[in-house]
């Protein structure tokens, strides 16, 4: 499966952000990808990272939405999309997944929010699915999760995936080399492919990047530019050898004092 990692500037207006998928979806179509992925609520922008974002407009997202599944369709491409999305009056952050006719095949809400996001009225989602494109099982994680809640990577290995994308935003930090390690360790973990993809950002210092099921990393974006990586997977090499060894019994609760 030839895969495509959109890292892309971050979305000035909602309207900008659209504008940043339709262009991306059209280079990844051009360059034969089976599926793109965008970063953590790529419209309209995520919340309390120090840029401005518009307040939320649900007719918006559902006629954004609906033009990328049009896209998805007139490209033959398939659109991992994360965007914010207001359901029974709560807000959530979700990823969006489009098949390459433009049906939506289901979406991953994030379901661990950053202490930090409390604030901004962002609620947590429950349940985790897995997807299918070209025969290839992938799961999706988006950005907190995958960084320090490693369970939510295992629940896809476990379950068939080949491909853990990791849609998030990680701008200028002090410790990189724990996001870059972090991302060697939920590949090895489960010999999986691991693929983050962050936005194009000032003074970033995690870089969209694709490890290997074996933890090397397959390709990486240049800090701060606007860039589009394509990398053909082999779904064989995902072997999930140490994800299948799991043994959900051994982190069973006991009580027994009997030596």
């Amino acid at each position: 499966m030839r895969i495509g990692l959109a890292q892309v500037p971050f979305s000035l207006t909602p309207q900008n952000g659209l504008q940043n998928v339709i262009s991306m979806v059209e280079e990844a179509s051009n360059r034969g990808c089976d599926i793109v992925c965008f970063p953590e609520s790529t419209i309209p922008g995520l919340r309390g990272v120090g840029f401005d974002v518009a307040p939320y407009d649900h007719q918006f997202q559902k006629d954004a939405l609906m033009k990328v599944q049009k896209l998805a369709k007139i490209k033959n491409t398939a659109i991992i999309l994360p965007i914010e999305w207001q359901k029974e009056n709560k807000l959530h952050i979700i990823a969006v997944v489009i098949s390459k006719n433009g049906e939506i095949l289901g979406y991953q809400t994030k379901n661990q929010i950053d202490p930090d996001e409390d604030q901004f009225g962002y609620e947590p989602g429950s349940g985790r699915q897995i997807f299918e494109i070209e025969g290839v099982r992938f799961g999706i994680v988006i950005c907190h999760e995958g960084w320090r809640y490693p369970e939510t990577v295992r629940f896809a290995a476990v379950n068939g995936a080949s491909i853990i994308f990791h849609p998030q935003f990680t701008n200028d930090v002090e410790n990189s080399s724990f996001y870059e390690n972090a991302m060697i360790c939920r590949s090895l973990e489960n010999n999986v492919y691991f693929a983050s993809v962050n936005y194009a950002l000032p003074n970033q210092q995690v870089s969209t990047t694709l490890i290997s099921p074996t933890g090397q990393c397959l390709a990486k974006a240049q800090r701060e530019q606007n860039e589009l990586i394509v990398f053909n997977i082999d779904p064989v090499k995902a072997t999930r050898v140490l994800a299948t060894r799991f043994n959900k019994h051994l982190i069973k609760k006991e009580t027994s004092t009997d030596l």
